[in-house]
């Protein structure tokens, strides 16, 4: 049995996030659809993540198993699966593994990348890939704030529909904001995330923006671990899974 390691891009607009659904249409869907046609078996997927509807990946990572009796190598998955996907997923490269791999269980961390239109105008070829913000932000306030939620915190406060039992407690490394232009890009990268969490302290810096918190009220809204405290979940489209560590 060979194990493969494949990473890919994705525009996640049209997709309902990565892992398959019974009633929309996923990544994981299209990929493996893309995978039967090329090996001509039902092949499963693992994906290093998920991802929500509408949120990108600029770097994603994904393994699977296959019967060694296919004679394909992996440049040949990477020019068969481009050729049967279509146009918003992209392979970039594969390569075959230890057969214990798994590319969500040996992961170690992740980085995302948030980017933010900062315009009073519109964008027509940037709607589905940006999050649109037309109120001036101040991104040297915002890298300040920033700040306060790296390190190792319980970010209950910062995730949607977590369990009582689930261990909120992640450590986040680093969390940037820069403008270029009229584009805030926002960096973040740790050893986990909960669910919504990027988007949640995106929205909390975007309330820090517009004056509804202090930027130093944000260590105390990670120590109440209470979703009211924080700001809105910022939109998904903005949201780019950047890079995956193993």
């Amino acid at each position: 049995m060979s194990n493969f390691k494949v990473k890919m891009a994705y525009d996640g607009s049209s997709y309902h996030g990565f892992q398959r659904q019974d009633n929309a249409l996923t990544v994981q869907e299209v990929v493996e659809e893309a995978i039967k046609k090329l090996f001509l078996q039902d092949i499963t997927i693992f994906g290093c993540s998920r991802t929500d509807t509408g949120v990108h990946a600029n770097e994603y990572y994904f393994s699977f198993h296959c019967n060694d009796k296919i004679q394909i190598n992996s440049r040949g998955i990477v020019f068969g699966l481009n050729s049967k996907l279509p146009d918003d997923i992209a392979i970039l490269s594969c390569e075959e593994v230890d057969e214990s791999f798994h590319a969500r269980y040996n992961c170690i961390g992740k980085e995302y990348k948030y980017i933010i239109h900062n315009s009073e105008i519109k964008d027509p070829f940037l709607r589905t890939r940006v999050y649109k913000y037309w109120y001036p932000i101040d991104e040297r306030l915002l890298n300040k704030a920033a700040k306060h939620f790296v390190g190792t915190h319980d970010f209950r406060s910062f995730c949607t529909n977590a369990d009582e039992k689930e261990n909120t407690v992640r450590t986040i490394h680093r969390f940037d904001v820069e403008r270029y232009g009229d584009k805030i890009i926002m960096i973040v990268s740790g050893n986990g995330f909960l669910y919504n969490m990027v988007r949640i302290m995106v929205g909390t810096l975007l309330f820090v923006n517009e004056g509804k918190i202090d930027e130093s009220d944000i260590p105390e809204i990670i120590e109440k671990k209470d979703r009211k405290f924080a700001g809105r979940t910022a939109g998904a489209s903005g949201l780019y899974l950047n890079k995956v560590y193993y």
